[in-house]
């Protein structure tokens, strides 16, 4: 029997995967978890054999999670099942330890057979997704590390290393709160960044925002006292 745990943050996709799955013989769906550390949790409570991965969950996003398993010696064979279409993001998966790497669109026999291959340690890629994959390792990682992100995802990482809250970065560039998270959450995994700490750390290593304007924001005035 294939012991599977589920990681998503969106209850319905987890609810439509336990269901698939419970359909096939062999396969068992053991938990579900939904964030990135109760994901990891999970994985140290239920020992899965096979761990369907989404990339982007609150808390600790999927890169995270896999650096987490290889970092603990934890063994279970991850199948990262995401909406992102990024180069950046496949790479960087498989060099994090994920056997499989599929779109959120793969039909039910494509995941049926990655969470099979992954039981049995062996990796399944898309055709589409192995040519993206080898494009980007002939390629090799920009010098730059700022290269890899979309204009919108480094106006982003410029608001947060300023200090600012979701709430105030949507403002700023004028979009959503949700789309904010979906911004940092994927300049944390094209930087291999851990948190809102780091990549505001980053930002100002690169100059995104001046340091002493930085600093003025994280450090409230001084209140005044009454006289005498």
């Amino acid at each position: 029997m294939i012991r599977v745990l589920i990681a998503d943050d969106h209850k319905i996709v987890r609810q439509g995967l336990r269901f698939l799955l419970s359909q096939e013989s062999g396969i068992e769906v053991v938990g579900e978890a939904a964030d990135g550390r109760a994901a990891l949790e999970a994985v140290r409570e239920l020992r899965p054999d096979v761990v369907l991965l989404d990339l982007f969950m609150p808390g600790l996003d999927g890169i995270a999670v896999l650096k987490a398993l290889q970092a603990g010696g934890l063994a279970s064979g991850v199948l990262v099942l995401t909406s992102s279409q990024d180069d950046a993001h496949l790479v960087q998966a498989i060099r994090a330890g994920a056997l499989s790497y599929l779109p959120k669109t793969a039909d039910v026999d494509q995941v049926v057979a990655s969470v099979r291959a992954a039981a049995r340690g062996e990796s399944v890629l898309q055709p589409a997704a192995t040519a993206r994959l080898l494009r980007e390792l002939r390629r090799g990682s920009p010098a730059d590390p700022l290269a890899r992100l979309t204009p919108r995802e480094r106006d982003a990482l410029t608001e947060v290393a300023r200090g600012r809250s979701n709430r105030e970065i949507a403002r700023a560039l004028s979009v959503s709160e949700e789309t904010v998270k979906s911004h940092v959450s994927s300049v944390l995994a094209k930087l291999g960044l851990a948190d809102r700490t780091q990549a505001a750390i980053f930002g100002l290593q690169h100059q995104l925002v001046p340091l002493d304007e930085a600093l003025d924001l994280a450090v409230p005035p001084p209140s005044r006292q009454p006289p005498g």
